[in-house]
């Protein structure tokens, strides 16, 4: 019987298309892989405006799931599914959440799930709530692959701002391309045999390690403070701004825009500060950092 693979995911942009399209290229003949594009019933325009952009923050941080088009997953045994998906706000994407919280998710009943990430570099609490909605779906992570900008922190801010505003990815005079580098998207077939190898075994223990030795996961402790630091104040700015209504609600306009002042502010005021003492905390904790670093590369799931 031909290994049957299911690959799911939602990509606003299309690059996460791309990165599913070359990993799965090299997953070799004989496989049956059924890929489906779950959206939602309004779409989310892209590129984004400035206001549509902040105003979804709420949202995507509170899970709040929204409307899907209905998709029709073909009744197949499937042996294993790959679900891509791309943080916003530091949160799983409105799209993903919005799925994961769907009647359709129940195809991942029982299933061993492998997830694929294209993001800018702030990943981990959304890796960590879908854990958590998998969990409750009663499947089982087996495998994790997270492609992100390997550009400085600032340098992708201003890329990611001027390609979510104008759509323009690629590079300019000033500025390297946006996102996940092209040449990064197109390695991310190196992962195909790999994949291939453990559906064939059975052997799901020795993906992630050998995912890993691959380079499937690469992350710089600072970005653990950086995000818990950055977390904390959106769940903040969610409960506050949803005070004044749902997505799109004129009257939460202003909450919306004081939170977009703020943001700017800390991301090119306060960022260099913020990311000096997160550098020298990562030194001065190096042991409890580690810990930190293994156990985010890894499937198990625990408060961090």
């Amino acid at each position: 019987m031909a290994i049957s693979i299911l690959v799911l995911y939602y990509s606003q942009s299309g690059q996460l298309g791309q990165i599913l399209d070359n990993l799965t290229s090299t997953l070799g003949d004989k496989l049956e892989i059924t890929t489906i594009e779950y959206k939602p019933v309004e779409e989310f325009s892209f590129p984004w405006t400035s206001q549509t952009f902040f105003d979804a923050m709420p949202e995507s941080v509170l899970e709040i799931p929204v409307p899907l088009q209905p998709i029709e997953v073909p009744q197949k045994p499937y042996d294993l599914v790959i679900l891509g998906y791309q943080p916003w706000f530091l949160s799983p994407s409105i799209p993903t959440s919005s799925f994961l919280q769907s009647d359709f998710a129940k195809v991942l009943d029982g299933k061993p799930v492998l997830t694929v990430l294209g993001t800018r570099n702030m990943w981990l609490n959304a890796q960590e709530k879908v854990k958590a909605r998998l969990l409750a779906l009663n499947a089982r992570l087996v495998g994790s692959i997270v492609l992100a900008d390997t550009n400085h922190n600032l340098i992708s801010l201003l890329t990611i701002i001027r390609w979510n505003f104008t759509g323009r990815k690629e590079a300019s005079k000033w500025l390297p391309e946006a996102g996940v580098q092209t040449a990064d998207i197109k390695n991310a077939a190196r992962f195909g045999s790999i994949i291939r190898n453990a559906v064939e075994s059975g052997n799901w223990e020795g993906l992630q390690p050998a995912l890993l030795a691959a380079g499937a996961v690469e992350l710089k402790p600072t970005l653990i403070i950086l995000e818990k630091r950055g977390i904390k104040q959106f769940r903040k700015f969610a409960r506050y701004i949803r005070e004044k209504g749902e997505r799109g609600n004129p009257d939460r306009l202003p909450r919306v825009l004081l939170f977009k002042r703020l943001l700017l502010t800390g991301i090119f005021v306060l960022s260099p500060i913020s990311g000096f003492t997160a550098k020298m905390a990562s030194l001065f904790r190096q042991k409890s950092f580690r810990k930190q670093v293994n156990y985010l590369k890894e499937l198990t799931m625990r408060r961090i």
